[in-house]
C-alpha cells in the first residue's frame, strides 16, 4: 500500500491502508494487466442500457427480469464447474451433453423406474462425478490432452444420450420440487428473508474477518472499502427483491406470480460454496498453484494428480446440476439437452466473465457474471427480434473480444513484471 496509517490494537502495530491507497492500489493493478471481471461488468452495463433503451417496456419489467436468472441458470451451473477445469489451463468439450446425460438419468429414474425425486436427483449428481472421475484419470494418470478425451468424451456422451432416450424420445418429468426449482418462484415472504439474510451474513462475514486480521496485526482492507462493498451488496440485492416482488402475472384471476425466482438461490449457494472452496482451504490455493505452474506445485509437494482428477470431478458434477436445472426449465429430456450452443454458453460465460483461458486466474463469480452476460444477450436480441445467425454471430464476437483482453492483459502483466 503507498499510503497507510499505524495504530495500535491490544499492544499490536497493525497496518492501515486508506481508501484513497486501496484505490490507487487498484487502478495499479488494473494498469498492468489484472483486469478480472472489470470488463464483464462494464459490457454487461452497457448491453443492458442498449437493450433497456431499445426495449424499456418489455427488457425492463419484472417478469423479463424473473425470466433471466431462468434462463441462465443451467448454463452458469455448467460455467462454474469449467472455472476450475480451467484454472489448470485445462478444457472439457464434454460438459454439455455430459449435463444432458445426467438430467436423462434423473428422468429416467423419475418416471420409468419409479424412483422418489431424492432418489433420481443424487442418481444424476453421482453419475455426473463418475464421467468426471474418468475423464480426469485418463489426462492425470494416461497423459492424453484433456482437449483429445473431452472431444471423445463429447461424442461418446451424446451417443449415450441417444440411447437412454431410444434414439429421439422425450420425457417429460412430473411435477415436484424437481421441476420447479427452474420454474417456481419463492413466496414473497421467503424472498425478503433471504436477501436481508444475505446481507446481514456478508456484513457479519466482512466485519469479523477485518476484526481477526487487525487483531493478528496484519493488513486489513479500509473500513470504508467494507462499509461500501456491504452497500452495494445490499444495494443490488434489496433493488432485484422490490422488482421480482412486484406481480408478473398477466392473468392475476386465475393466479398470483411474485417473489425471487427459486433459480436465484439455487445459483447463490454454489456461488458461496465453490468461492469459500477457492478461496478459503488448502485445496482451493493447490488448484491456484497447479494452474501457475505445475512443476513447481509438483516440487512444492502437492498432489498434482489428484487435483487434475478432483477439478474433472467438480466439473462433471457441476455439469450435473446444470443439467437438472436444464431438464427442470424445459420440464422433459430429449436428445437437445445439453447440446446445441449450452456449452459453447458456458465456456464463453467462463471466459467472458474473466478466467484466462491459460489457467492460474480466475473465481467462480466470473461465471455468474458471464452467465449474466449471455443470458442478456440472447434475450435482448430476441426481444430486439434478431434472427439466431445473427445472436450466434454476436455472441462469438463477444466471446473473441473477451480471449483477446485476456490475452492482452497477460501479456501486460507479463511486461510489468
Amino acid at each position: 500500500m503507498t499510503t497507510t496509517t499505524l495504530e495500535t490494537a491490544g499492544g499490536v502495530k497493525v497496518v492501515k491502508p486508506t481508501v484513497a491507497s486501496h484505490i490507487r492500489d487498484y487502478w495499479g493493478r488494473v494498469r498492468g494487466g489484472d483486469l478480472g471481471s472489470l470488463p464483464a461488468v462494464l459490457g454487461l452495463v452497457v448491453l443492458v442500457l442498449i437493450f433497456g433503451t431499445a426495449r424499456s417496456e418489455t427488457f425492463f419489467s419484472a417478469g423479463n427480469f424473473a425470466n433471466l436468472f431462468n434462463q441462465a441458470a443451467g448454463v452458469t451451473m455448467i460455467a462454474m464447474g469449467l472455472i476450475f477445469i480451467l484454472l489448470l489451463g485445462e478444457i472439457d468439450l464434454s460438459a454439455g451433453f455430459g449435463a444432458g446425460v445426467c438430467g436423462a438419468v434423473m428422468a429416467i429414474l423419475l418416471t420409468e423406474k419409479g424412483y422418489s425425486q431424492p432418489v433420481s436427483l443424487a442418481a444424476a449428481l453421482v453419475t455426473g462425478m463418475v464421467m468426471g472421475t474418468v475423464l480426469g484419470l485418463l489426462v492425470a494418470k494416461v497423459g492424453i490432452p484433456s482437449f483429445v478425451v473431452t472431444l471423445a468424451a463429447f461424442l461418446a456422451f451424446q451417443g449415450v444420450l441417444l440411447n437412454l432416450l431410444g434414439e429421439g424420445k422425450n420425457i417429460s418429468i412430473p411435477d415436484g420440487w424437481i421441476k420447479s426449482l427452474n420454474k417456481d418462484s419463492l413466496s414473497v415472504t421467503w424472498s425478503w428473508t433471504l436477501a436481508i439474510g444475505a446481507v446481514l451474513i456478508f456484513a457479519a462475514v466482512q466485519l469479523m474477518r477485518y476484526r481477526g486480521r487487525a487483531a493478528r496485526g496484519l493488513i486489513t482492507d479500509p473500513m470504508g472499502i467494507i462499509l461500501l462493498r456491504i452497500a452495494g451488496l445490499a444495494a443490488l440485492l434489496l433493488t432485484a427483491t422490490a422488482i421480482l416482488t412486484q406481480e408478473r402475472a398477466i392473468n392475476t384471476a386465475i393466479a398470483s406470480l411474485k417473489g425471487v425466482p427459486i433459480a436465484a438461490p439455487v445459483i447463490g449457494g454454489f456461488l458461496v460454496l465453490w468461492t469459500f472452496v477457492l478461496g478459503r482451504t488448502t485445496y482451493g490455493r493447490h488448484v491456484y498453484a497447479v494452474g501457475g505452474n505445475a512443476e513447481a506445485a509438483r516440487r512444492a509437494g502437492i498432489p498434482v494428480d489428484r487435483i487434475r482428477i478432483s477439478v474433472f470431478v467438480i466439473g462433471s458434477f457441476m455439469a450435473a446440476v446444470g443439467g437438472v436445472m436444464l431438464v427442470s426449465r424445459a420440464g422433459s429430456v430429449d436428445p437437445n439437452t445439453g447440446g446445441s450452443t449450452i456449452l459453447l454458453s458456458a465456456v464463453g460465460a467462463a471466459v467472458i466473465g474473466g478466467t484466462s483461458l491459460f489457467g492460474g486466474k480466475g473465481k467462480v463469480i466470473h461465471a455468474v457474471i458471464g452467465g449474466a452476460v449471455i443470458a442478456v444477450i440472447d434475450n435482448g436480441m430476441f426481444l430486439m427480434d434478431f434472427s439466431s445467425g445473427i445472436r450466434y454471430m454476436f455472441t462469438g464476437v463477444i466471446l473473441l473480444i473477451a480471449a483477446g483482453v485476456d490475452a492482452l492483459a497477460r501479456r501486460r502483466s507479463a511486461a510489468s513484471r
